[in-house]
């Protein structure tokens, strides 16, 4: 899909920071940037998603540590 992308000075400055010390083109350094957030947020979710298994799992031991 073609894509057209507006950014400001500033960003356009931080994009064409982080393609030069990456050594790629601004469009790869974009992508690149798209599938690190993509895999971050992923993380924090299945984080998350095991935090919250934990809790229900462990609630009551939980619950006489906190006495």
């Amino acid at each position: 899909m073609a894509m057209t992308l507006r950014l400001s000075k500033e960003d356009e400055r931080l994009l064409a920071l982080l393609a030069q010390e990456d050594e790629v083109s601004c469009q790869e350094a974009t992508i690149r940037a798209i599938h690190e957030a993509a895999a971050r947020r992923g993380h924090e979710q299945r984080v998350a998603n095991a935090s919250a298994r934990i809790r229900n799992r462990y609630a009551e031991v939980l619950e006489r540590l906190g006495r």
